[in-house]
C-alpha cells in the first residue's frame, strides 16, 4: 500500500500537468479598474504586436485613488495560448512579479483616480528575448488577479503579403471580405509547413474573433500560398460609431447636452440600427480609442470622468436575448457592466458608462440567448465596402524547437479590398 505522502506526491504532480495544459484566458477587470491602454509604437490603445526589442507600455486607473501596489507578471504561451516548456529565464533578461512604480494621482478632477504606468523595458525587466505569445497579470499585493491582457512579440523572419478580396460565394459577395495571402520563408527552408506553420488571421485587433487553424494549400519552394475563400472570410461589419469629450463641458456632433451633477454626464445622440440601410463611410480608428483632454496638459492625472450616455433606438428584443456595446476600450467583452437595458418610455435601449475623456470609437452588438454574439449583422450590417483593419501572424515551430515562434506579421486595410 502507498504511504499518504507519496499519494499527495502523484496527485501534486497531476493536478500541475493539468494546470499547464491550460489555455491563457483575459480576465476582465473589476468595475474600480478603468482606462486600461495597452500599447506598442502607436498612441492608440489597442493589441499590441510589437518588435523584439521594441518598448511595451501599460496603463490604468484604480478611481479608488488609495495608491494601492499592483504587481505585474509575465508568462510565454504558444500559438495556441497554452504554456510554453520555456523558463521565465529563458524569454526574459531580468525578473517580474515586481510592484508598479509609476504612479501618478489625479489633479484637480472630480473623479479621484491612481494612474500606474508600466514600460518594459526597465530596470527590473530589462527585455524580453523570445518571440511569440504573453500574457501580462496584474496582481493586487494580496496576490489576487486583478485583470490580464495578451500581447505579441515578432521577429520579422518571414515575408507576409496580404491582400483583402470580396468573397467568390455569391451568397456573401456583399457582406464578407476575404483574407488571401502567402509566407515567404526566403532563404530558409521552411519544414513540414503543414505541421509547423500556425497562422493566426484578427480583423481590428480582436483576438475574440480571429481565425486560426488555416493550412497552406500551395508550396512552391519556400513559399507557402493561402487562397482560400470562405475559410479566411470575416464578416465585414459596418464602421464603428464614434464620439470625442475631449472638451468635457463642450458638446460635440456626437453628443447631444451635458449635465454637471457629482461628475459630468455626456449624453450621446440616439445611435440608429443600421443592418436594413444602405452602407454610408464614416471615418473611423477601427474600434480602438485615445485618451486625451482640453481641460490639462497631461491626460494621464488631468482627464476627467464622465458618464457616458449611450441610446440605441431598437425595439425590445425576445427574452434571453441581449444587446451590449464593445470596442477596444472593453477589449471587446459583454458582461453586466456592457449590457444596454430597453427602457418602455424612450423606447430605446440605454446605459451609462463611467469613462474617461478621450475618443472612442464603439459598436453595439445582439448576444443570443446561447450566449453567442450576433457581431454585426443584427443591428450594424454588413458591408463589403466598410474599412477594416486585416493582421496575420505567423508561428513557425523549428526542427527540435520547444516552442512557437512569431516569424512573420503581414496587414493590409480593405480600403484596397479587390473583386
Amino acid at each position: 500500500m502507498k504511504s499518504p505522502r507519496l499519494l499527495f506526491f502523484f496527485f501534486a504532480i497531476l493536478c500541475s500537468s493539468f494546470s499547464f495544459a491550460q489555455i491563457a484566458v483575459e480576465t476582465p477587470e473589476p468595475p474600480y479598474i478603468k482606462s486600461i491602454q495597452f500599447r506598442g509604437d502607436t498612441f492608440l490603445g489597442e493589441l499590441p504586436t510589437i518588435k523584439l526589442g521594441d518598448p511595451l507600455q501599460l496603463s490604468f486607473d484604480d478611481i479608488i485613488g488609495d495608491e494601492h501596489d499592483y504587481y505585474y507578471k509575465i508568462t510565454h504561451h504558444d500559438a495556441d495560448w497554452s504554456p510554453s516548456k520555456l523558463a521565465r529565464s529563458e524569454f526574459m533578461r531580468g525578473m517580474d512579479n515586481v510592484r508598479i512604480l509609476n504612479i501618478e494621482n489625479s489633479v484637480a478632477t472630480l473623479q479621484m483616480y491612481s494612474n500606474y504606468e508600466l514600460t518594459i523595458p526597465n530596470k527590473f525587466t530589462q527585455a524580453l528575448t523570445k518571440t511569440g505569445n504573453y500574457l501580462m497579470s496584474i496582481y493586487s499585493e494580496e496576490g489576487e488577479l486583478v485583470f490580464s491582457r495578451k500581447f505579441m512579440i515578432y521577429n520579422p523572419q518571414f515575408a507576409v503579403g496580404v491582400q483583402i478580396k470580396r468573397s467568390r460565394d455569391l451568397n456573401y459577395v456583399n457582406t464578407k471580405q476575404v483574407v488571401r495571402f502567402f509566407v515567404d520563408g526566403g532563404e530558409q527552408p521552411i519544414i513540414n509547413p503543414r505541421q509547423n506553420v500556425k497562422v493566426v488571421i484578427l480583423q481590428n485587433n480582436n483576438l475574440k474573433t480571429g481565425i486560426t487553424g488555416i493550412k497552406p494549400q500551395f508550396t512552391v519552394g519556400n513559399k507557402l500560398e493561402y487562397r482560400y475563400d470562405q475559410e479566411t472570410a470575416f464578416w465585414a461589419g459596418n464602421e464603428f460609431f464614434n464620439f470625442e469629450n475631449k472638451d468635457i463641458r463642450g458638446a460635440t456632433a456626437a453628443i447631444r447636452y451635458i449635465e454637471l451633477k457629482k461628475l459630468y454626464h455626456n449624453y450621446l445622440y440616439t445611435n440608429l440600427v443600421r443592418a436594413d440601410v444602405p452602407y454610408t463611410f464614416n471615418p473611423d480608428i477601427n474600434g480602438n480609442f485615445v485618451i486625451t483632454t482640453l481641460q490639462g496638459r497631461t491626460p494621464r492625472s488631468e482627464a476627467e470622468y464622465a458618464w457616458i450616455h449611450f441610446s440605441l433606438d431598437h425595439t425590445e428584443v425576445e427574452e434571453g436575448k441581449e444587446i451590449h456595446v464593445y470596442g477596444n476600450f472593453n477589449n471587446y467583452v459583454t458582461n453586466k457592466h456592457t449590457k444596454l437595458v430597453y427602457n418602455p418610455k424612450t423606447y430605446r435601449y440605454e446605459l451609462p458608462m463611467l469613462l474617461k475623456q478621450g475618443f472612442y470609437n464603439y459598436k453595439y452588438v445582439l448576444v443570443e440567448e446561447d450566449g453567442t454574439i450576433n457581431r454585426e449583422k443584427a443591428i450594424s450590417g454588413n458591408y463589403w465596402q466598410t474599412e477594416n483593419d486585416y493582421q496575420v501572424l505567423v508561428y513557425y515551430r523549428r526542427p527540435g524547437g520547444r516552442f512557437d515562434e512569431l516569424v512573420g506579421l503581414g496587414s493590409s486595410n480593405s480600403s484596397v479590398i479587390t473583386n
